[in-house]
């Protein structure tokens, strides 16, 4: 389970008047995952963006539907719970 201290929220105005949602999740070695509310100007449409970033700058990019957000959180919890990923232990060693 993600600790509430390791989560962020903010919503920032854009110019349009149209809140963009955004969060933050911690996730050790100065690395954040950063889920957002996007506008598409090209096709206007609004999207999902979950990225992986590192000192402000987004590594990786995910688009998704937003119809489609509820759907992968809760496959996502299900994942955890069958999979016991609550107590999981990296065999790394990293934390």
């Amino acid at each position: 389970m993600v600790k509430k201290e390791n989560i962020e929220e903010a919503v920032a105005d854009v110019g349009d008047d149209t809140p963009t949602a955004y969060t933050e999740i911690k996730m050790g070695g100065g690395w954040y995952m950063a889920i957002s509310l996007e506008r598409s100007e090209r096709f206007d449409k609004e999207y999902v963006e979950i990225s992986k970033e590192r000192a402000g700058k987004k590594r990786s990019r995910f688009n998704l539907s937003p119809k489609h957000t509820r759907v992968l959180g809760e496959a996502l919890i299900r994942f955890a719970d069958e999979n016991d990923l609550d107590n999981f232990v990296s065999k790394g060693g990293e934390d």
